[in-house]
């Protein structure tokens, strides 16, 4: 720089940068050197001791299943963040509890952590005829011993956690924090390959005896609004509706199950016959039915304005345009059902 010249000098700098990249920018007459702190990288063998997992088995993933893309050096050494490490151990858990990595390799970290859980509960295997503690005994610890009966496949045991359950907390806890985490994680643990067949089979069964029950012993006025509970058409999944029509009963509806896989015509002509208020449907699986459109828009013709439609389920949002042309309301979960329910009930019968 010549004598006489002024020109300033900028410097911005990262505190306690540790790998620092430099750049050089010239602004308006200033010259500005920026320290920027890139993310730290950590060779394969500090990795491989973290994880525990051998060099080898590491390479293998990421070149077999693109488990992780560490980034390379100049030299082509491969570097990995933190947020790959993290990754490695949650895989590495997974596979040591049983699963596969290729199944695995490509979740999502919110998909292995959600995966995560459910391993755990499978690995507590709290005895089913465990004597669960009057207090400071959360849903989950009922959650775990549901599963645990389910895999020693106890229907007997299953029962017993249930009955004691529902005498511990009420009935909207017991259905949102012991029943569907329970019927979620044998959903997930079955699709994982898990669990056997047979053991989602008799969860199933228990489950369905035990609500069936319950709404069976839950007495409502015969004054009461009426609604019918089913599936629509190829939905084999009742569950949902069951527990729709359980939370119903228990907000004063005169509910009718009608199980699932129900025609559109039929769920019609039924709601006819009890002069109902309400349809509620539970579409789990598949997300793209075409024939369910079909009769979603039947079944919205056949009830009319007067009859309201409610639709729940993991596969409901994938039918929001029809669902919104025949008027029916989505609902994401219980507590929107049970609000939906109350208000329904305010509304005076046209």
């Amino acid at each position: 720089m010549s004598r006489g010249s002024h020109r300033r000098f900028r410097l911005t700098m990262q505190p306690k940068a540790k790998n620092i990249d430099v750049s050089l920018t010239k602004m308006h007459g200033y010259c500005r050197v920026i320290f920027m702190a890139s993310p730290v990288r950590y060779p394969i063998g500090y990795v491989a001791r973290k994880t525990g997992l051998t060099s080898h088995t590491i390479r293998a993933w990421e070149k077999r299943y693109n488990a992780v893309a560490p980034a390379r050096t100049g030299s082509n050494r491969r570097g990995y963040s933190e947020a790959e490490i993290e990754r490695l151990l949650f895989l590495k858990k997974l596979v040591d509890s049983g699963l596969r990595i290729g199944d695995i390799a490509n979740l999502s970290m919110a998909d292995l952590r959600n995966l995560g859980e459910k391993v755990k509960i499978v690995a507590v295997k709290a005895s089913s005829a465990l004597t669960l503690p009057s207090r400071n005994t959360s849903p989950n610890d009922y959650v775990y011993a549901c599963v645990s009966a389910t895999l020693d496949l106890d229907a007997n045991g299953l029962l017993g956690v249930l009955t004691r359950a529902t005498t511990a907390f009420s009935r909207p806890v017991f259905i949102d924090a012991v029943v569907v985490p329970f019927m979620e994680t044998v959903g997930d643990l079955w699709n994982q390959g898990s669990l056997r067949i047979a053991h989602e089979h008799l969860a199933s069964a228990v489950l369905r005896t035990y609500l069936g029950d319950m709404l069976r012993l839950t007495h409502v006025s015969q004054d009461a609004p009426a609604g019918i509970f089913t599936t629509p058409l190829a939905q084999f999944h009742e569950f949902g509706a069951l527990i729709a029509a359980v939370t119903a009963a228990s907000r004063e509806w005169r509910t009718v199950y009608m199980g699932p896989n129900l025609p559109a015509e039929e769920i019609a002509a039924a709601a006819a016959s009890v002069q109902a208020r309400l349809v509620g449907l539970s579409i789990v699986h598949p997300k793209d039915d075409s024939r369910l459109i079909g009769e979603l828009r039947k079944l919205g013709r056949s009830l009319g304005e007067k009859v309201a439609l409610i639709v729940g389920g993991r596969a409901a949002h994938a039918y929001g345009e029809v669902l919104k042309t025949v008027g029916a309301v989505y609902l994401q979960d219980i507590e929107s059902l049970r609000r939906a329910l109350e208000s329904l009930r305010s509304e005076p019968r046209v």
